[in-house]
């Protein structure tokens, strides 16, 4: 394709290594609270210098996007869209108030062999080290060498929940696109991550009735009734931990179930109305919600009915606030040997946080992780990536579409 001298003169000028994008990237703020819009659309345009055709799925307010490319593979003269490898990053980061940062979180500086700011090794070292590779693939396709093609998936709201991802499957199952593997790149150390528990939050509110501690039989206490089913929770949490289904690759092997918040009662001398307690269940990938949800709502039909028989007006409300899917390594086996070939590692990791990886593995789309930087900096004051794991992720994903010739 030609490109005429106007075009030419309004090309933008955009970094030419991983390093230099990833200083770029970390001058956009894209905490979770703020639009990402900004760095979207300069993603965007790069990839239309490249002439690429970028997809941009947008949040309900418009104020943040999704990106979605694809450099297609020369199949027998045709452009193919389907099948092939996605690099995944999430563009948005977390707070920087409170923490004591050495230098201005938003600009990059290196210092003694590392690049430090928000969002250095979570995670958009990896989108640079991918957008470095872009042309690299755009040049094999237009060689007619790229035999399976490349997509890059970039999503909004990923420490708020994975909410950006599965608005990119569901447009790809709209475009009957279904990528064969994905390569989703938070901090692992370049080591392959196989499998990762999921996490569901939960905020339990326990109706009451008010009356003068004096008179407590004509009242329903909310933090009693709470406390009965906090208990049962932890309860049910040593169950949990003594199943003979655990899976020692994890550092905690078995499910987890944990109250994490509280709130209630207004005086001492007033029996509470309201109590309001959240928890946190963390599953492995072969366990889903109902190993802990059912029993929890049978527990809580039964303390309804002693509450109701005082006052009909009262209840326990059970409402989820997140789900993020745990990502399994059921169906991953040709892209673990792979990946592991390409890392020269061969051991098995699987973690307990959560990453969108679920959503492409329940989406039908093999996934391991596979990034620069190590977990420990993430969301921490004074983040940073190395020089040197930046450098790692450009040989793995030069290796990685050199395998795709």
């Amino acid at each position: 394709m030609t490109t005429s001298c106007k075009e030419q003169s309004e090309r933008q000028n955009f970094p030419m290594d991983s390093v230099a994008w990833l200083q770029y990237l970390i001058g956009f703020n894209t905490v979770s609270s703020k639009s990402n819009l900004a760095l979207i659309e300069a993603v965007a345009t790069f990839c239309r210098q490249l002439e690429l055709e970028p997809i941009l799925t947008h949040n309900k307010t418009q104020t943040k996007a999704n990106l979605f490319v694809t450099v297609p593979a020369s199949r027998q003269g045709k452009a193919e869209y389907n099948g092939g490898i996605v690099l995944s990053g999430h563009t948005d980061v977390v707070p920087v108030e409170g923490q004591a940062w050495s230098s201005n979180p938003f600009t990059a500086e290196v210092r003694d062999g590392k690049l430090y700011g928000r969002g250095a090794c979570d995670m958009k070292g990896f989108i640079a080290c991918a957008l470095t590779l872009l042309p690299q693939a755009v040049k094999l396709a237009d060689d007619k060498k790229l035999q399976k093609p490349l997509h890059l998936a970039l999503s909004f709201d990923e420490e708020v929940g994975c909410l950006g991802a599965p608005l990119i499957l569901k447009d790809l199952a709209a475009r009957d696109i279904t990528p064969e593997y994905c390569i989703v790149g938070e901090p692992s150390e370049m080591q392959m991550v196989v499998a990762h528990k999921g996490i569901s939050v939960y905020r339990c509110s326990v109706h009451g009735k008010s009356v003068h501690s004096s008179l407590t039989p004509q009242g329903v206490n909310a933090i009693s009734y709470a406390s009965r089913l906090i208990g049962f929770i932890d309860e049910l949490a040593q169950t949990l931990s003594a199943r003979d289904d655990c899976d020692h690759y994890f550092d905690v092997s078995f499910s987890t179930l944990s109250v994490g918040t509280i709130q209630g009662g207004t005086a001492t001398n007033i029996v509470p109305n309201l109590c309001e307690f959240t928890f946190d269940y963390r599953n492995l990938p072969h366990m889903g919600q109902d190993a802990i949800i059912e029993p929890i709502k049978q527990k809580i039909a039964l303390l309804n009915q002693q509450m109701q028989a005082v006052d009909s007006n009262t209840g326990i409300e059970l409402n989820q606030l997140e789900d993020v899917p745990a990502m399994t390594d059921a169906q991953s086996a040709e892209l673990q040997k792979l990946v592991a070939g390409l890392v020269h590692d061969e051991s098995v990791n699987k973690v307990a946080y959560a990453t969108e990886g679920g959503q492409f593995t329940n989406a039908g789309i093999a996934t391991v992780i596979c990034g620069p930087g190590s977990i420990e900096q993430a969301h921490k004051a004074d983040e940073f990536v190395s020089l040197e794991q930046l450098q790692r992720c450009d040989e793995f994903l030069q290796q990685l579409l050199f395998t795709m010739q």
